[in-house]
């Protein structure tokens, strides 16, 4: 074979006897790390046995790397014949990490990187490193390690709001990636398959220790919207008070501003880590807790005066373009005006990891402005009434363990304080809620 003799693989060196499908798998992991030379027609030991129908096989290589890798790998390429005999490819280290079979995706069983003198499976740990690498550090316009999605709750969503939502707009809408038409990580928010949630958790007393109910909402964020908005209206107790024959109906919150809080804790979340958006719920206040503390260059004072950066650019532009929300910043200004008037104002709490709203309940500062105080054995009997619809004095006796005297000393204390009226008289009398 003349002078083509080699001596060992190493770590930049790869030998192949014969051409196989396996050779996409070496130029994967060599352009995936720092680059090396496959030479084919050589043996285990360095041996130049030389392959047959070189011309042939020469084709077929060249096609197959152009073909079977994502993305195209070919510029970091170069191929030489040695005396007619052996195919050697020199692979340089790739810009556009991570380079996979295309028949396998974006994914340990299709990523390979050198490992000493062999070529094995990257971890996923691996593969984030290499997109954040060579994406940049904006997680939604990575690509996804995940790429079976479906947007049937998106599709369901645009189509409410009249917007075109096709194959033909998923890069302008950010939702594929410009080099290989692989799906972003905001293709993997919005998707049936996304893997964040909300959580929302009713406490029955101020210090959030006492579970009432919780629940957690998955699926495409739009199903998350849609559904905890839901749940939270179930929240958002009513309280009625009559100002001489007129009734007044006054619910805790602002829709309004439940709307905007759960808008902001979705839309400026950040979604490179896994952890839930938080909802805490008692009948002082709801406080919204999402990951992701604010931007560098940017102070509560600044979000409080409508100042905004939006982490998720593309997401944000999505809820926009659904009329979700008007323009950066004006959601926090919608709380604060809807709040203008009470005595207690939204408060914004934020730490390095963490961006936290908190709304204060208006009927309960109603109370305390009214001098009335709901003390511990009142508020059980509110509950009660608001679970079932009513009580009576037997009820408010065994809910309570007290006394017939005392029983109903509390139910008069509480209608002279304008939170119950009585219903009835003698064996059907009840209360219920003013």
């Amino acid at each position: 074979m003349g002078g083509v003799v080699m001596t060992f693989e190493t770590e930049n060196i790869e030998f192949k006897l014969q051409f196989t499908d396996e050779l996409y798998k070496e130029v994967i992991a060599f352009a995936n790390t720092d680059g090396g030379v496959i030479y084919i027609g050589i043996d285990n030991n360095g041996n130049a046995v030389g392959i047959d129908n070189v011309d042939e096989n020469y084709t077929r290589i060249t096609n197959g790397i152009r073909d079977a890798i994502m993305p195209d790998v070919t510029m970091f390429v170069k191929y030489t014949i040695q005396e007619n005999r052996v195919v050697s490819i020199t692979v340089g280290e790739g810009s556009y990490k991570p380079y996979y079979l295309k028949s396998r995706g974006l994914k340990p069983s299709g990523v390979f990187v050198r490992q000493g003198t062999s070529s094995v499976s990257a971890s996923p740990e691996q593969i984030r490193a290499m997109i954040k690498e060579s994406d940049g550090d904006i997680f939604e316009s990575m690509r996804s390690m995940e790429q079976d999605l479906t947007f049937k709750s998106a599709k369901e969503a645009f189509k409410r709001y009249n917007i075109e939502f096709s194959k033909t707009k998923y890069r302008a809408l950010g939702i594929t990636t410009k080099a290989d038409e692989l799906y972003s990580n905001l293709a993997l928010i919005i998707s049936d398959q996304c893997a964040h949630t909300t959580k929302v958790a009713v406490f029955a007393d101020e210090e959030n220790t006492k579970f009432r109910d919780s629940k957690e909402f998955g699926g495409s964020i739009f199903e998350q919207l849609d559904n905890t908005y839901a749940y939270l209206a179930l929240c958002n107790k009513t309280v009625a008070t009559f100002k001489g024959l007129e009734r007044i109906e006054k619910v805790d919150y602002p829709e309004e501003a439940l709307r905007e809080a759960l808008l902001n804790a979705l839309v400026h979340r950040d979604y490179s880590f896994s952890g839930s958006i938080i909802i805490n719920v008692n009948d002082k206040e709801m406080e919204f807790i999402s990951i992701g503390g604010l931007l560098p260059g940017l102070s509560p004072d600044d979000i409080r005066s409508g100042i905004s950066q939006p982490r998720n650019k593309n997401l944000a532009d999505i809820f926009h373009r659904l009329h979700l929300i008007e323009s950066y910043g004006t959601g926090i200004r919608k709380i604060y005006n809807l709040y203008a008037s009470c005595s207690e104002q939204p408060r914004i709490k934020v730490t390095p990891n963490t961006f936290k709203i908190i709304l204060p309940n208006m009927n309960r500062m109603a109370e305390k402005e009214s001098g009335t105080v709901v003390t511990a054995q009142m508020q059980k009997i509110l509950d009660y009434i608001e679970e079932n619809g009513q009580i009576t004095e037997l009820e408010i006796q065994e809910l309570l363990g007290l006394k017939k005297t005392r029983a109903f000393i509390l139910a008069k204390q509480m209608r002279d304080e304008g939170l119950i009226r009585v219903e009835g008289r003698g064996d059907s009398k009840k209360y219920i809620r003013v």
